[in-house]
């Protein structure tokens, strides 16, 4: 089908992981994606017929978006991330080792793996002459914290017109079609400071919180028992961040709550706003001294696509084809941008190399995998963009 070259694929990804790209949104001071975004561009652009842009996601971060082909058939995005999160703890994170088939380092499987795949592959569809359509690769900032890169790319979709996409996160060759979504709220208890013997006119905010610590304990027990969603399971909740009080000899005026709640398919910030302000309400009418108020904080979209969309189905062949085996499908915990180009209008499926240690210790790609991965999406490639 196509010929991936495996040695420049493992020196690919080992040269990436040497370039430190830790957000700087999740570690004050730390590098960003900049110096990782021009590596890719300079790389990009030495290849004649690949199509090199840089974009501002915000705040003068990069992204960059790269594309082969230009053809009549239809276009075909890949999505992946280029920052990584921090490197405390790590022995020697970004040196790019290489041994016994897999390269070590921060970013090696999450997500570099796939990025230098992507670039080989970018790479190598230049020098044919045979693709049908148009292959766009967005490298972009900032997935591990708020997805400024992806919002960057979904503003401006219309540019690249994107038939369909692949987020090429990490899944150990299995599809992915659906993961959770998640909100975060801030929940305030109100008391009324006073001098830490008043007892009959201080309100204590921080115990007024406990109460509602037990509504919410018994609220995300609640929530494990509904009924799952087929893929990614049921709902959850938990109490992340608590603060409250000045000082011993004072009744606290305020308590503030810091809550996740991970959502499933079907359901929609403003359904999770209205049980959590029930338990505020509810625990207000047994008591009138108790105030709280809400703040729904980020919010973001649970994602399912149907095993019958055709850039599945487009998969799935070519995973058969590449693998020889039958795929296996899956859903995903944790938040991906796929939710983003989804609500953009775009037809998304999840696949990726295999790899381990992502967020931990010790974090390596294998490189098997990773040259498995890059024929099969190859394959799912050329007959997406061919098919009218």
């Amino acid at each position: 089908m196509i010929d991936i070259n495996r040695t420049a694929l493992a020196e690919t990804l080992s040269a990436m992981v040497r370039v430190p790209s830790i957000n700087s949104s999740l570690v004050p001071g730390a590098e960003g994606e900049r110096e990782i975004a021009e590596w890719i561009a300079d790389r990009l652009r030495a290849t004649p017929g690949v199509d090199v842009e840089m974009q501002d996601a915000g705040g003068g971060r990069p992204n960059v978006i790269a594309s082969v082909g230009h053809r009549n058939g239809r276009t075909l995005m890949l999505n992946g991330h280029m920052d990584t999160v921090g490197v405390a703890g790590m022995d020697d994170p970004f040196s790019g080792r290489i041994e016994n088939g897999r390269v070590y380092g921060r970013g090696s499987a999450d997500m570099k793996c796939a990025m230098a795949g992507a670039i080989v592959l970018l790479e190598e569809l230049a020098r044919r002459d045979d693709f049908p359509g148009t292959l766009v690769v967005t490298f972009v900032a900032d997935e591990e914290h708020s997805s400024i890169g992806t919002e960057a790319i979904c503003r401006e979709i219309e540019r690249w017109k994107p038939d369909a996409a692949l987020i090429i996160e990490p899944t150990h060759h299995s599809i992915l079609t659906a993961h959770k979504g998640f909100a975060w709220a801030t929940i305030t208890t109100q008391g009324f400071a006073a001098h830490g013997s008043a007892w009959e006119i201080g309100v204590d905010a921080v115990a007024h919180m406990g109460r509602v610590l037990v509504a919410l304990e018994t609220y995300a027990g609640e929530l494990v028992r509904r009924e799952p969603h087929p893929i990614v399971g049921p709902p959850s909740m938990h109490a992340s961040l608590i603060r409250g009080g000045q000082e011993l000899s004072s009744y606290p005026d305020a308590c503030e709550l810091e809550i996740e709640r991970r959502t499933i398919p079907g359901e929609s910030e403003e359904s999770v706003r209205v049980e959590l302000q029930s338990i505020l309400d509810r625990l207000a009418s047994e008591d009138a001294r108790f105030s709280a108020t809400l703040e729904m904080g980020l919010f973001r979209e649970p994602f399912d696509i149907s095993r019958d969309a055709e850039i599945v189905t487009i998969l799935d062949r070519a995973v058969r084809e590449e693998l020889g085996r039958e795929p296996v499908y899956g859903g995903g915990a944790g938040w991906m941008d796929s939710a983003l180009l989804s609500a953009a209008g775009v037809p998304t499926a999840i696949f990726g190399p295999a790899g381990d240690g992502s967020h931990g210790l010790v974090e390596w790609a294998d490189i098997d995998s990773l040259e498995v991965f890059v024929r099969t999406v190859a394959r799912a490639a050329y007959a997406f963009c061919s098919a009218s």
